[in-house]
């Protein structure tokens, strides 16, 4: 129990670390994603206005007939496809990436590339 008391403040903290920073330097929107065991998912939220501008995840249903499991990389670069389309139509070139508390590999990193492929800058 206290193991996991001690791994859960490290990556809060980790997590705080990372959104200030993000907050505290950046102009643009911030692009903030999540992820679980079975699904992805990804937001752009205006920090200045407090509103979220555009979202996507694997439970759209546009994106729930494309991929089979929501929780593997092909998922998480749909979701970044899908989040860069969508935040290009609402006039949306640049954001900061907000990883939270998540190593930049594996959904993280397909998420950021489809993204950037798609015409966001990161």
């Amino acid at each position: 129990m206290r193991q996991e008391k001690r791994i859960n403040k490290q990556r809060q903290r980790r997590q705080f670390r990372v959104r200030n920073r993000i907050k505290r330097d950046s102009t643009r929107p911030r692009l903030a994603v999540f992820r679980s065991q079975k699904h992805v998912y990804a937001q752009i939220i205006d920090d200045l206005a407090g509103r979220t501008l555009v979202s996507a995840s694997t439970l759209d249903k546009e994106l729930r007939g494309q991929v089979p499991l929501g929780g593997n990389k092909d998922a998480a670069a749909a979701v970044g496809k899908a989040i860069a389309g969508r935040a290009l139509e609402a006039g949306i070139k640049e954001v900061a990436m907000d990883r939270r508390e998540y190593k930049y590999h594996g959904r993280i990193a397909a998420l950021a590339d489809a993204a950037r492929e798609a015409g966001l800058v990161l």
